[in-house]
């Protein structure tokens, strides 16, 4: 481990960081091959184990999640590999009521980062007084103790989107407009947090405008924060926010919220434009946004006349179009008309 002294801020923002990169490494393969394979199955039946594959990268997202928060700590690999099975036992995407073990979705992020703090805890707080037992005794205590307290809090940790879930269910009474700004600018700031927008969306079967509300609002937030950064990350990195989740801007965001304003007011754009577009979504397919092109493919799906030339034309205008033009523009506004960010507030070291 590094010598540099750890504060509680750099503890936290070490987990965040963690989280953040390996929630898009699990998940990009889906978003990047998911929709394109299951639209080949027909006549491809073989990419079956593609689909099977980027599956199994879903449900292994806690492990990747605690073996990167080992390598920001600066932990051996057997440290870090520990703090993965803590996390993956927190995670809750593995059951095991049944006769045998089985995995299944993402599990709970927020439960993750939990398990992550308290796996990294204890390697900090055993730190190297176990010598050469390390390898021996690390792996165990690591996965009955960080990850039995992370398994046992998993249910209480559930509740907070539960709660959630009842807040975006009342939002699903007001007038369409009204409802779908809403929506979208709470899915908009909830895919830069721990919490799971695919999560919510099932939790309260968000479907029709609901759910297309949803999806722009992750929209709003991937080409947003890949624009607004676009001056101080990678290529790749700038693309992974709308390829892949706008999740991996976690870090930046708890530590300066009013990077959001731009994404806020993209998302606030779009909603009204899902209610007048009508943009449709379902369960399954809300809070992915443009994620794998589920957002505009279940739209397309859904949308009265299908695949037409007109449709498509409008799910290019509010998928693409309209968010990127709109980023270009707040972010314009919020950076030279009123400096209240700047683009090295956006700057992520993820490569």
């Amino acid at each position: 481990m590094g010598s540099e002294k750890l504060t509680a801020k750099k503890f936290s923002m070490n987990i965040l960081n963690g989280v953040a990169i390996g929630t898009v490494l699990a998940l990009i393969p889906g978003a990047l091959l998911g929709e394109l394979f299951k639209a080949l199955l027909p006549i491809f039946p073989q990419g079956q184990f593609v689909l099977d594959f980027t599956t199994m990268a879903n449900s292994l997202l806690g492990l990747i999640v605690g073996v990167l928060i080992g390598y920001q700590f600066k932990f051996t690999p057997i440290q870090s590999a520990s703090v993965g099975l803590a996390v993956m036992v927190g995670g809750g995407a593995v059951d095991y009521s049944g006769e045998a073990l089985t995995m299944s979705g993402t599990g709970d992020v927020i439960n993750m980062m939990f398990t992550g703090a308290i796996a990294a805890g204890i390697v900090l707080l055993l730190g190297s007084r176990l010598k050469s037992y390390s390898i021996i005794l690390i792996p165990p205590i690591l996965l009955i103790v960080g990850g039995g307290l992370g398994h046992v809090l998993l249910p209480y940790v559930g509740h907070i989107t539960t709660l959630i879930g009842h807040f975006v269910s009342q939002l699903l009474t007001l007038q369409p407009i009204v409802m779908s700004v809403l929506i979208a600018i709470l899915f908009s700031i909830l895919i830069t947090t721990p919490i799971t927008t695919v999560g919510i969306a099932l939790a309260v079967s968000l479907a029709g405008i609901g759910s297309g509300a949803g999806n722009l609002g992750v929209v709003a937030a991937g080409f947003g924060l890949a624009i607004a950064g676009w001056r101080v990350n990678s290529v790749g990195t700038s693309l992974a926010h709308f390829i892949g989740s706008p999740k991996m801007s976690m870090p930046n965001v708890f530590a300066k919220p009013k990077i959001l304003l731009p994404v806020i007011c993209n998302a606030a754009v779009l909603g009204v434009l899902a209610a007048l577009f009508k943009i449709q979504g379902t369960p399954m397919s809300a809070g992915f946004g443009f994620s794998g092109l589920v957002g505009p493919v279940n739209h397309l799906n859904l949308a009265e006349g299908g695949w037409s030339v007109m449709n498509i034309l409008i799910t290019l205008l509010v998928f693409v179009v309209a968010p990127i033009g709109l980023g270009i523009f707040f972010n314009y506004l919020f950076t030279k008309v009123w400096p209240i960010i700047k683009p090295e507030d956006y700057k992520l070291d993820v490569e």
